[in-house]
């Protein structure tokens, strides 16, 4: 009976992929014009119902991380309605051109972005992906099937319904958006065996999810990164700057996966530095974990396991080593990071520019932090996931990445010879 129901809306995904991905602009545009109506006007009842989600998670020890990225507020869904207006002002990538070459015998061939197709969405305990995936998803001509967690199910369950509503009001085809609502694990063994009707899978959630999602799919998977995020303090930095940018790497909202996990900073200003950034952290509730040379200049501080460099913590804890300089840097960084975000504090250029080249990462930064990686804040209105594998998307997934390219060829009665 599970895996019947799975089977059953992803056939209804595909065939509503047809229909969606051959809708005109604005069309499109006045669903999602529809999805934020009903988000406001059914406010009360989608923070109804995440308010049984956050009571039943308490009570089951849920987190502390994952129960405040599972939480809804007015605020929060104020933030919805303005990505999901942003997503709107977007051009749109379906039907557009990216290549033309005219051959010798007269053929022109083009190459042209078109949806990816039915996309599945396996996510945990964020009801705002709800929003986000479907959006992003339907302005792009896609159909999506979503999973989300367990804890988020009132929420979730809430929010199709009012986008079912929405395509309702604009008559689409109900099957555009389905979602898997039972808790039963096996319905993601299910999910990713439906390689008949899903063009590609994408999840978001913990690395453990995710490596049993890349195992075990016989759908092609695009893979969200867990994000053990690095700054490097290379000794011609500003140390005011420098401290700013770690600070709100770290504070700002360390429970996200483009939060700073580890801060690397260079020998010669070590002594200096990091005596005033620890005490900034540790005021902000920061425990500190980090090498023997650490413990030399912050006697106090956790020595850290070898196996933590690789870590993310999603918690108010970061790792900190000393090292000799941008050499060093990039070797750990590229070892033990996991290729997601990644920024140097640097006065200067050269230092910059090679960082930005050698760091192996979906997004790397000069002067800035890494909090910023993300489809609102990259002019990409909301995202889908940020993806940490290098074919097809990498770095936060917005509206092209959710396409993918077809060839177009005119002719004029052209044989081949």
């Amino acid at each position: 009976m599970l895996e019947a129901n799975v089977i059953r809306k992803a056939r209804s995904v595909k065939e509503a992929s047809g229909i969606i991905g051959n809708c005109s602009s604005a069309k499109k545009n006045a669903l999602l014009k529809a999805i934020g109506g009903r988000l406001r006007s059914e406010a009360s009842s989608i923070l109804d119902a995440n308010r049984r989600d956050v009571k039943k998670a308490v009570q089951t020890g849920l987190q502390k991380v994952l129960l405040e990225r599972l939480t809804l507020n007015k605020k929060r869904l104020e933030q919805m309605i303005a990505g999901l207006q942003d997503v709107i002002k977007l051009p749109d990538p379906v039907g557009i051109v990216v290549e033309q070459t005219k051959r010798p015998n007269g053929l022109v061939i083009e190459k042209m972005r078109v949806p990816l197709g039915a996309i599945g969405i396996i996510y945990e305990a964020r009801p705002n992906v709800t929003i986000d995936a479907s959006v992003l998803c339907l302005k792009s001509g896609n159909a999506v099937l979503l999973r989300g967690g367990s804890e988020a199910l009132h929420s979730n369950k809430k929010l199709v319904e009012l986008i079912k509503h929405a395509l309702e009001d604009v008559h689409l085809p109900a099957g555009c958006v389905e979602f898997i609502d039972t808790t039963d694990r096996k319905a993601v063994t299910a999910l990713l065996k439906q390689d008949k009707y899903l063009d590609v899978i994408i999840p978001r959630g913990s690395q453990k999810l995710i490596s049993f999602i890349q195992e075990n799919s016989s759908v092609p998977v695009i893979a969200h990164g867990e994000g053990n995020c690095h700054i490097y303090v290379d000794r011609s930095a500003n140390l005011a700057k420098a401290e700013e940018i770690v600070l709100n790497a770290k504070v700002q909202r360390p429970s996200v996966c483009n939060a700073a996990e580890k801060l690397l900073v260079q020998e010669d200003i070590a002594a200096t530095f990091l005596p005033h950034i620890v005490d900034r952290l540790r005021k902000a509730g920061v425990e500190i974990r980090g090498d023997k040379k650490l413990l030399t200049i912050i006697n106090d501080a956790v020595l850290a396991r070898e196996i933590e460099w690789y870590r993310e913590y999603l918690d108010l804890i970061i790792g900190v080593k000393v090292v000799k300089g941008l050499d060093e840097a990039i070797r750990h960084i590229n070892h033990f990071g996991s290729h997601h975000s990644d920024a140097i504090v640097t006065g200067s250029k050269a230092n910059g520019e090679r960082f930005l080249r050698e760091v192996d990462s979906a997004a790397v930064y000069v002067n800035a932090s890494t909090r910023f990686t993300d489809g609102y804040e990259f002019g990409l209105g909301a995202e889908i996931g940020i993806s940490t594998q290098k074919l097809h998307a990498r770095g936060p997934m917005g509206l092209v990445e959710l396409t993918g390219t077809k060839f177009i060829v005119h002719g004029t009665g052209q044989v081949r010879m």
